[in-house]
């Protein structure tokens, strides 16, 4: 229980520590869900609420994903999947979207330990139709994740994850952005985790920070089945 408050008050105090002062900071709270359905098959599951300041009543973006993954292995999995994502502008009157995205994704995840460091290495491409445009976009993400109480990631947990991704275009402006994230997270199930902590998003002249709030819930819909 000591070490459960002492990683919620690190929680509490790590983004505004990491943030400061800064004027332009926005919030994502988010959901992510991977459940099996079979040995090999598992359904990607994910809702971000994404808003301009700070207190979550400024919508930025709302992004809805999903998708199916096939596992090769315990280390290596592809998905494709879909995505619906409506973008607001800031203080705007209109109350509907500015702009509507549809968007086809595929990706491709390996993991790989050295020492009580874990590496996740995600490709992803996808195919955007933003209102009347079409759009394609790669991007690359390299996450470590590091147990600071236990040799490895398990039930009771406190680790550190970092990552930073890079977006590329493939036509006009060929860099799109680049996101730095740190965050602290907690293994309270053996499949489930929460994360709190911060990104950096740079793109070409302008760059914002976040407070993000994430929890992933990857129960096994194979093991519900066979319960029964």
């Amino acid at each position: 229980m000591n070490k459960l408050k002492a990683f919620l008050w690190a929680c509490f105090l790590f983004p505004f520590l990491l943030v400061g002062q800064q004027e332009e900071t926005g919030s994502w709270m988010m959901y992510f869900g991977s459940n099996k359905i079979s040995n090999k098959l598992s359904i990607h599951t994910e809702i971000q609420y994404r808003s301009h300041t700070i207190s979550p009543n400024n919508i930025e973006q709302l992004l809805l994903r999903t998708g199916l993954n096939y596992h090769f292995s315990k280390k290596a999995f592809a998905t494709i999947g879909y995505a619906y994502v409506p973008s607001f502008i800031y203080e705007s009157e209109q109350k509907e979207p500015e702009a509507i995205e549809h968007r086809i994704w595929q990706q491709f995840i390996l993991t790989n330990n050295i020492g009580r460091i874990k590496f996740e290495h995600r490709y992803r491409a996808e195919q955007r139709w933003v209102n009347e445009s079409r759009k394609n976009r790669f991007r690359y993400r390299l996450m470590l994740f590091f147990p600071l109480n236990k040799p490895v990631i398990e039930k009771g947990t406190i680790f550190l994850g970092v990552y930073d991704e890079v977006f590329i275009n493939s036509k006009i402006v060929f860099f799109d952005r680049n996101r730095l994230y740190g965050a602290l997270g907690y293994q309270f199930h053996k499949t489930s985790n929460i994360q709190i902590g911060v990104m950096h998003q740079q793109l070409n002249r302008f760059g914002k920070w976040h407070l993000q709030f994430a929890v992933f819930i990857n129960p096994s819909l194979i093991a519900k089945k066979q319960n029964k």
